[in-house]
């Protein structure tokens, strides 16, 4: 909670974040299959149920909280959710119906499956699956194709294909082919400010960033911080 609270008193509108669910089927922010890497407890999280989770502290410090406490903390946020599994996506769809919040959250996956599922059972916004992805890259390079459910392009700058070969995704010729589809492109993980500002000289909409402060000071020194 610290670390949205430290975003929203920057200023930010918007925050991504990675969901799992617990046993009991509670919808939490946590990035991690399990508990390893970042508590002194050890075990996957869909082992544990809430009542024995909200205990745990990440880095000795901070409890993990449910998504249900951040859409409540914040009613104005809106959020990039990914659903880091498939057992999180019932649970999370009953999260958007209890609060009301689907239309503020965008729910983006590596996996085109939950983001079906997502788009079936509730709709709303959100991103491109990878092979959605690899249809607008080729678009940009003049093949055309039909319709794209996806209402928004959220990409890595580069994407490595058959192991070592990195090519670029977002150029001037992808941002064109999303906004010539109405869709926003929004980049993941760029925390050095000089692609920070190639990403900004292409158009795109939006950058994610580890770095909220950096992140901000270059929007600001671009007028367009609001």
């Amino acid at each position: 909670m610290a670390a949205f609270e430290h975003a929203v008193e920057l200023g930010y509108h918007c925050v991504e974040t990675d969901v799992r669910a617990t046993r009991d089927r509670v919808v939490v922010v946590y990035h991690d299959e399990d508990l390893d890497r970042l508590t002194n407890h050890t075990g996957p999280i869909a082992a544990r149920d809430w009542r024995d989770l909200k205990t745990v502290r990440v880095d000795g410090t901070e409890a993990i909280p449910r998504l249900e406490d951040v859409l409540g903390a914040w009613p104005d946020l809106r959020l990039t959710v990914d659903p880091k599994c498939d057992d999180v996506v019932a649970p999370l769809i009953e999260v958007f119906r209890r609060t009301g919040a689907r239309d503020r959250v965008c729910v983006g996956s590596f996996s085109a499956h939950r983001l079906r599922w997502i788009r079936t059972d509730a709709p709303g916004y959100t991103s491109c699956s990878p092979f959605e992805v690899v249809r607008m890259r080729a678009e940009s390079w003049t093949f055309p194709f039909g319709s794209l459910a996806p209402d928004c392009a959220q990409v890595p700058p580069r994407q490595t294909i058959f192991g070592n070969i990195s090519i670029p995704v977002v150029d001037a010729a992808f941002v064109r082919a999303a906004h010539a589809r109405g869709m926003p492109v929004q980049v993941w993980t760029v925390d050095e400010e000089a692609e920070m500002e190639r990403l900004l000289d292409l158009g795109v909409d939006g950058v994610m960033s580890d770095y909220a402060t950096t992140l901000k000071a270059v929007f600001e020194r671009r007028n367009l911080w609001r």
